[in-house]
This record gives C-alpha cells, sequence and structure tokens, in this order.
C-alpha cells in the first residue's frame, strides 16, 4: 500500500512539472497574467546591433506575414548555412546571414525567410511566390514615406 501510494504521488508531482511543455492551458498563471501576451512583437532578435533589430522589427511590422517567427537570429555565414538547413521550419526560427545581409538588402531577404515560414516549405521558388506579396508592402511603404 506505501509503494502504491508514493508510485501515485511521484506521478502526480512530475505530471505538474511537464505541463510547462505543453501548449495547452495548463499553467498556474492567472487570467490576467501579461508574461506572454500575443503581440506583433512576439519574437526575439538574437546577435543584431540595435539598430538592426529596429529595422528587423519595423520591415516584418510593414510585411505583416501570415507567420510570425519565434525567433530572428543574426549569425556568421558558415552557421547561417548549416543551421538553416537543420532548424528553419519546425522552430519558427529565421536565420540572418550577418556577414552577407546589409540594410539594403535585408528586407529582401527577411521577405524571402518569412514566404518559408508562411508556405512550410523548405522549396525555394515557394518562398520566393510569398515573398514576393511581402517585398510589394515593403515597396509600397516606402513610397509613401518620404
Amino acid at each position: 500500500m506505501k509503494l502504491a501510494v508514493r508510485t501515485v504521488l511521484f506521478f502526480l508531482g512530475f505530471a505538474q512539472f511537464s505541463w510547462g511543455q505543453t501548449s495547452g492551458s495548463a499553467n498556474s498563471f492567472s487570467s490576467n497574467s501579461s508574461a506572454f501576451t500575443t503581440s506583433l512583437n512576439s519574437y526575439v532578435v538574437f546577435g543584431a546591433s540595435p539598430q538592426q533589430q529596429a529595422l528587423v522589427r519595423a520591415q516584418i511590422q510593414i510585411m505583416q506575414p501570415a507567420v510570425l517567427p519565434l525567433r530572428v537570429f543574426f549569425v556568421p555565414h558558415w552557421k547561417y548555412v548549416e543551421d538553416t538547413r537543420i532548424f528553419h521550419l519546425p522552430s519558427r526560427t529565421v536565420f540572418i546571414d550577418a556577414d552577407r545581409y546589409i540594410d539594403e538588402s535585408l528586407g529582401y531577404w527577411l521577405a524571402h525567410e518569412l514566404g518559408h515560414l508562411a508556405t512550410s516549405s523548405p522549396r525555394e521558388d515557394d518562398a520566393e511566390k510569398a515573398a514576393h506579396e511581402y517585398r510589394k508592402r515593403l515597396k509600397q511603404a516606402h513610397i509613401e514615406t518620404p
């Protein structure tokens, strides 16, 4: 009997810790908690200068992608090549080649990477189709601002 009680208590205690790995509403926060509010800027930008981070956020806001990334990483070229192949679509992570993308081309390639997320496809032509609409939005916003 003692073994059965200990086993049940162990699994009940373990189940509570594993709730943090689910996407459901099984959490201990109150309903008015603002810890995880979703907004247009609910992603994190790593490895970027403050200017690059502001530019990425502004461009994503203008593009209004169907699927927002969870993370945007500025990485060296060697890491970009490896990480985009492994982590891109399943993790909703966007990798930006910090060695090759400069401010003028950042919007062009960011639209391409967001196109991969929107189509949920690793194919380049699928990403370009979705990116075309995002680039039109960027161009329109650029024309409207003096």
